[in-house]
């Protein structure tokens, strides 16, 4: 049984969300709260090595199938060695990313069988869902060019069509749809700066009604 808090930020490609989670941390560890930030594929030595092979795009073979094995493998050491202990002693875990992008990506953008990616998931995460996942909304279009314009190498799925990332952004709309209790939808379009305000105003009334060190 957990007793810290796990937050997860989601959201597409160019929706800013790498950096608002960096300054998301910085807020809540000015703050004082014992926290735990990490990322998605990735968090452990395993899940950073599975990570490269993920978005490497000299792998343009790999077969969808592949491609939600690996994510779940790095998904499953990341659970068990860093994420789970962090909440059992009692921190808040801040994660970029968590299997929500994998129903978007693969599920929605792939169009894989969600049943069964979440037959898959839930034995990689045994049973750890969020308390709260934060998703930046963008269009595409303007993710995409955001992308671009950052000088950034673009990975294996930033370079796919618009019609994929189209399908990712709709898939976030309907899981947060499904499940309103859990997810809190931030418009993403405007500058950082007021998106950050927005997610610190929205965090501080969760985190007063619901975590206490």
């Amino acid at each position: 049984m957990t007793t810290g808090l796990f937050i997860t930020l989601e959201g597409p490609d160019g929706s800013g969300k790498t950096t608002q989670a960096h300054l998301l941390a910085e807020w809540l560890a000015a703050q004082r709260y014992p926290l735990l930030t990490t990322r998605e594929p990735g968090g452990t030595r395993i899940g950073e090595a599975i990570r490269e092979v993920l978005h490497d795009c000299a792998h343009t073979e790999m077969a969808p199938q592949a491609e939600i094995l690996l994510y779940s493998a790095a998904r499953a050491q990341h659970v068990a060695e860093v994420i789970r202990p962090a909440l059992a002693a009692g921190k808040i875990v801040l994660c970029d990313r968590y299997f929500d992008s994998t129903y978007a990506y693969q599920g929605y953008g792939r169009a894989l069988p969600l049943e069964a990616l979440r037959a898959i998931t839930s034995f990689a995460v045994q049973g750890l869902i969020p308390d709260l996942t934060l998703y930046l909304d963008v269009s595409p279009e303007v993710g995409l060019q955001r992308r671009a314009r950052s000088g950034e190498a673009l990975n294996r799925l930033d370079r796919e069509a618009l019609e994929f990332h189209k399908r990712v952004r709709a898939g976030y709309l309907e899981l947060a749809a499904a499940e309103p209790s859990r997810w809190r939808i931030i418009d993403a379009n405007r500058p950082p700066e007021d998106v950050q305000q927005a997610l610190h105003t929205l965090l501080a009334a969760y985190l007063t009604a619901n975590f206490h060190a």
